[in-house]
Order: structure tokens, then C-alpha cells, then sequence
């Protein structure tokens, strides 16, 4: 059965049939090196369309060394052209375990917002350093922040659209990683999560929604794209200001 961690949001039955389904056809490849499937991700969203977006699955395996043992995970693998539209991920438990520090958010992101399709409870006892995890999360933001201004600048406005709908995901991950720093649960909801972000560090709410309202809101007018992008762009950089300050007074620098 089916297990969902306490808080998030349950997909839809037929999507967790297929991705059951799925399971089913890939899991006797693995053998005795199963350990657990979770489904993962934008799925456990209120935002999730299935219409364009696919169902992301982890599975963890006791070991993937063996290249027999790909080549039959892959051949087992069904088409992803076809339902069901999963994007899986497979890896083992001892790189989970060692790569903590390195992936904190990736993992604390999974270990707070997950459902268990199968086998053990991986990710229960796990415990992500904070300091890597605040560390990952200035990385990231600074990084993200850097290619999209790149975006902005070189990109035609066709290819601006699909970045910045494209941005909203890996966004909202350090925007909930934010909030779990600021000790507090993120809401399931993406758009609560960036209204939350807005309050704590006083942003304009709309401007830093300009991803998320990209993505869920489909195609819109260039002129609505245009302003969107600029407005998350700066805020963005606003938020990366906010973020230096609150450090810098933590520290007494201030």
C-alpha cells in the first residue's frame, strides 16, 4: 500500500496507479537490490498538471554497480513517450546516506514531501546538516539567479517564456528551503510558499509569483511575460540582498 508522509498533498488515484504500474514493470529487474520507491516532487503539489508535467519517481537500490544489472533496469524501463509519464531517478542507499551534505536540499526536500510506493523507510532517520543545507541554498540561489539574468539578456522572447515557467520548480524547492531555515513547515501549495517567502523578507509577493504564474497559468501575452520576468528577476536579487543582511546581523556585523 501506498504510504503518504503527514502534511502533503495526495495525488490523484489514477496518477498513483500509474505510477504503481510503472513500479510493477521495472521492479523485477532490480531483484533483491529493491529497497524503496517514492514518488516525489511537483506531484505532491496542488500545481501539478499532468498534462505537462511528468510523475518523478525515486528508487533506491541496495546497489547499482553491477553494468548486467543497468542494462536490465534499462531495458525494463517502459517507454516514457507513453503513460505512464514518469522521470524516475535510481540510486542506492549509501549514496543517499554519503551525500547529505552535498545534496541536503534535494534530500530534505524528498524526506519532507514524499509518498512511498514501496519498500523500507529510507529517508525517516535521516539527518541533513543545516549548515550544508543553508550552504547548498546560497549556492543555488546566487547560481540560478546568475543564469536567468543571462536568460533575460540573451535569450528571444519565445525562450524567455519557457525558462522562466521552466524556473519555477527548482525556485520553489529553495524557496520551502528558506522556510524550513526560518523553522517553519512550507505549505504544500507553491504559491503559499512564495507569498510566506514575500512576508518574512518583505518582497513584492506578485513579482517573486512571476515563475509560478508562468507555469500553472500556461501560455500568455509577450507583454504579461515580459513584465513577469522582469519583476521575478528583480525580486530575486532582492531576496539575495534580504538574505545577506539577515547573515550579516547574525553574525554581528551589524
Amino acid at each position: 500500500m501506498a504510504t503518504l508522509n503527514e502534511g502533503r498533498i495526495e495525488p490523484a488515484p489514477e496518477i498513483v496507479a500509474e505510477a504503481r504500474r510503472w513500479l510493477d514493470a521495472v521492479r523485477p529487474a532490480l531483484g533483491a537490490e529493491f529497497v524503496a520507491a517514492y514518488m516525489y516532487g511537483s506531484v505532491l503539489t496542488r500545481s501539478f498538471d499532468f498534462r505537462r508535467s511528468r510523475v518523478n519517481v525515486l528508487v533506491v537500490a541496495r546497489n547499482l554497480s553491477r553494468l548486467e544489472l543497468l542494462d536490465q533496469i534499462a531495458a525494463a524501463i517502459p517507454d516514457p513517450r507513453k503513460p505512464p509519464r514518469v522521470e524516475a531517478m535510481f540510486v542506492t542507499r549509501i549514496q543517499i546516506e554519503r551525500s547529505l551534505d552535498s545534496f541536503a536540499i534535494e534530500w530534505l526536500d524528498i524526506q519532507e514531501r514524499h509518498l512511498r510506493l514501496d519498500g523500507e523507510d529510507v529517508f525517516g532517520g535521516l539527518e541533513i546538516p543545516r549548515e550544508s543545507l543553508r550552504l547548498q541554498l546560497e549556492h543555488e540561489l546566487r547560481g540560478k539567479h546568475i543564469q536567468l539574468r543571462q536568460a533575460y539578456l540573451l535569450g528571444r522572447p519565445a525562450e524567455r517564456a519557457r525558462l522562466l515557467a521552466l524556473a519555477s520548480s527548482s525556485f520553489a524547492a529553495l524557496f520551502r528551503t528558506l522556510l524550513r531555515l526560518n523553522g517553519e513547515t512550507p505549505p504544500a501549495d507553491n504559491g503559499r510558499v512564495v507569498e510566506r517567502l514575500a512576508e518574512i523578507y518583505e518582497l513584492n509577493a506578485q513579482g517573486l509569483l512571476g515563475a509560478h504564474l508562468q507555469r500553472v497559468g500556461g501560455k500568455a501575452e509577450a507583454t504579461v511575460t515580459h513584465e513577469r520576468f522582469q519583476r521575478f528577476l528583480t525580486e530575486i536579487e532582492r531576496l539575495i540582498d534580504a538574505i545577506d543582511v539577515a547573515r550579516a546581523e547574525r553574525s554581528g556585523r551589524i
